[in-house]
């Protein structure tokens, strides 16, 4: 696959795709705990969470145009929210990024894209770790390991369990979990939807990380997009980070890097 605008928007399309699940699920829990809303303005997509401050739960994804900056502003103010506005290049618009400007803004840093064909992996063997989808009953194991290694304290171990347990039986989600001699250290997840697989999270503990633990959950994840039909797979991380370099290692390459604004 050459990158082209049409590529463009089906990579920034599947994570779109992904978060709207993601966020309708946990919206969908009884009395909407977290309070998140999903917006629509024009041709961009506005997340949030009232529980949730972080820029991964507030934000605006898509064509962001002149005409709906206002309402934005408007949907976030009134909510007393700091949000993300995320812009890929291919969707770059000069006077746009002007208004943004104007506007009190300013481009907080970069997040990158990467991508590849599914197929059918031949999976490097390594008797001490093995790969197998997690069980329902399992997610107080992945919510320890979520936190632990993405450095959460273990106090919100029970809301991180919660709002990924309610997308386990959704359609298109799936989630794994590694093991080091029998002793869980690894987890991550994936999202299938028209025929793109996106990579939506992972981590390893820290004192079982530099084991392989990524690369063989990436091969995972790509061999079984693969067997689900998914012809494209496609995840999102910091540039030039152990991540990335993980995902080029199993055959991936940068689709875009996107800019992340935010008001001062």
């Amino acid at each position: 696959m050459i990158m082209n605008h049409d590529l463009a928007e089906t990579l920034e399309r599947s994570e779109i795709n992904y978060m709207i699940d993601r966020m309708i699920a946990i919206q969908e829990r009884e009395g909407n705990p977290e309070g998140v809303e999903i917006n629509k303005f024009g041709q961009c997509t506005a997340f949030y969470s009232r529980t949730m401050p972080w820029g991964l739960f507030n934000n605006v994804k898509g064509l962001f145009e002149e005409a709906v900056l206002d309402d934005v502003l408007s949907f976030y103010e009134e909510r007393e929210r700091k949000f993300e506005i995320q812009i890929i290049p291919s969707k770059v618009n000069q006077d746009v990024l002007k208004l943004l400007s104007q506007k009190g803004f300013y481009q907080s840093g970069f997040h990158t894209t990467l991508y590849c064909d599914s197929s059918a992996i031949n999976i490097r063997q390594n008797e001490e770790i093995h790969i197998r989808e997690l069980q329902e009953n399992e997610f107080d194991i992945y919510a320890e390991i979520h936190c632990l290694g993405t450095g959460l304290s273990l106090e919100g171990k029970s809301y991180v369990a919660a709002n990924n347990k309610v997308l386990y039986a959704r359609r298109g989600w799936k989630y794994y979990i590694g093991f080091y001699n029998d002793i869980p250290a690894a987890v991550a997840v994936m999202y299938m939807e028209d025929n793109v697989a996106s990579l939506t999270f992972a981590t390893t503990l820290p004192d079982y990380r530099n084991k392989g633990f990524q690369t063989h959950l990436l091969q995972r994840r790509i061999n079984d997009a693969y067997k689900n039909s998914c012809k494209l797979v496609v995840s999102q991380t910091s540039y030039c980070s152990s991540s990335h370099r993980n995902m080029e290692r199993v055959g991936m390459k940068i689709g875009y890097t996107r800019s992340t604004w935010i008001r001062a």
